[in-house]
């Protein structure tokens, strides 16, 4: 392999001669060997976003040539088409505040920018990373910056995913509305329901995880671009200071404004806790959603076998005919992750010091990957389980006539004593309720009628706020 020499304030490295990161990007990869993965591709598109409005708005305050602005553009945009993907070498988990991720940009637009220009890879002597890429900026401004707009990216594809399993429940629970089926409370027979009831239920916690989700993403439009090093705007124009976001939220296309205070934007992080937080609640809630899934498919001999879950694959190596409820079990291994990702959330947020937070790498890669695998299972949850779901309507009804649940509509007539004892005696001598109230002389068979008859008429014609 062909190489070239390049030097940092470090020392000397032999860099591939095709390479466009540069020393910089080389050594960070050599001492970052944590995930093994790369960076998230969504960031990558924001930091050169950030990167070609800071060239542009450098160039308007007559810092940066028309020249070389133009090459920084161009090789920004080639970055945000994807070209260059294959260059961005250091792992997401990274000492030094994500200066390793900044100086991978800087190297592969200045690379590619000189290269543009007819000069060479690694000489700099037309574009320099720091000088011309770099102007204007830091890593404690550009990083956070580039962090929330990849926030704001990945939610876009989340909520979607969640408003189509909100129209899918919804749907549900409208083909369910007349199927009645016995509530439960502590797995143990409550009173009566619809098995709409039960899916409306669920579409209504969904609207509320997409609200909650939305509100905690509103401060992420707020940035600390401008900042530079810790909120002084030291080594920036006032032109740039006044006009870069301004740049910036044209090219990313949605509302971004600069913080009203620049040292809280850059060493505090509590903005992405937020998200996390709402991700984790979100979540939680629909793992349990997929645990009644689960409880209400068992089966299909011994279980509830309430409805059917869609048929997605084998379930077993050994038992022939086995089919597993793998789509609600991957959702809810999808929230473990997320619960586990908020914790380090959490941690690094807290460990930072003074007037920056070094931790932010390890935050971006665990947010990316919480929004990232719920937007999966989400999706998969929608499209391979929910919208396949079918009832099993003479098992609801055989369940729920076979239940002492319905005593509690007695109260009114005969008193909670009395009630239980009849739910009592019936559980004991495996007889209905009906029997037991017949036999005792408590009410007559017409009245039995008008109170049972009338909890399933005002069941099934409950209204669902």
């Amino acid at each position: 392999m062909k190489t070239r020499i390049e030097s940092d304030s470090i020392g000397a490295l032999e860099v591939p001669e095709e390479a466009y990161y540069g020393v910089q990007s080389l050594r960070a990869n050599r001492n970052f060997k944590i995930t093994g993965h790369p960076m998230d591709g969504a960031f990558i598109k924001n930091l050169a976003l950030v990167k070609k409005a800071a060239a542009i708005t450098n160039c308007e305050a007559e810092l940066l040539s028309e020249k070389k602005t133009a090459a920084i553009v161009k090789a920004a945009d080639e970055v945000i088409d994807g070209k260059f993907d294959s260059e961005f070498i250091t792992d997401p988990v990274q000492g030094g505040a994500g200066t390793s991720a900044n100086m991978n940009m800087n190297e592969v637009i200045a690379n590619r920018a000189n290269e543009i220009l007819g000069g060479a890879r690694g000489s700099y002597d037309m574009v320099h990373p720091n000088d011309d890429v770099n102007m204007a900026q830091s890593t404690n401004d550009t990083i956070p910056t580039a962090g929330k707009m990849t926030v704001i990216t990945l939610m876009q594809d989340l909520i979607s995913e969640m408003k189509r399993l909100e129209k899918a429940l919804y749907e549900k629970g409208l083909l369910f509305h007349d199927i009645v089926k016995m509530g439960r409370t502590q797995l143990e027979d409550a009173v009566p329901m619809t098995l709409g009831d039960t899916f409306n239920g669920y579409a209504s916690m969904v609207a509320r995880c997409i609200e909650r989700l939305m509100t905690s993403c509103r401060e992420m439009h707020s940035v600390n671009l401008g900042a530079t090093a810790i909120g002084t705007g030291i080594n920036a124009s006032a032109y740039y200071e006044a006009n870069v976001v301004k740049k910036l939220s044209r090219l990313f296309g949605s509302y971004l404004s600069q913080a009203d205070n620049l040292f809280d934007a850059t060493e505090n992080l509590d903005s992405f806790v937020e998200v996390s937080g709402a991700l984790k609640a979100s979540v939680t809630s629909i793992s349990k959603m997929c645990n009644d899934l689960r409880l209400l498919a068992s089966g299909p001999r011994c279980g509830l076998h309430e409805i059917n879950l869609p048929a997605m694959q084998n379930g077993s190596s050994i038992m022939p005919g086995k089919v597993n409820p793998v789509i609600p079990e991957v959702v809810t291994q999808a929230s473990f992750l997320v619960c586990g990702h908020d914790l380090t959330i959490t941690m690094a947020a807290e460990a930072g010091q003074m007037e920056l937070n070094a931790f932010e790498p390890v935050l971006f890669h665990e947010l990316f990957e919480s929004i990232i695998a719920m937007t999966g299972a989400v999706a998969t949850l929608t499209d391979n389980c929910v919208s396949g779901i079918t009832a099993n309507a003479d098992r609801c009804r055989d369940l729920e006539e076979n239940s002492v649940g319905i005593v509690t509509a007695l109260n009114p007539y005969i008193g909670y004593v009395k009630s239980a004892h009849i739910a009592k005696t019936a559980l004991k001598e495996n007889k209905s309720l009906r029997e037991v109230i017949l036999e005792e002389n408590i009410l007559d068979e017409a009245k039995i009628d008008e109170i049972f008859d009338g909890v399933i008429a005002d069941t099934v014609n409950a209204k669902v706020g």
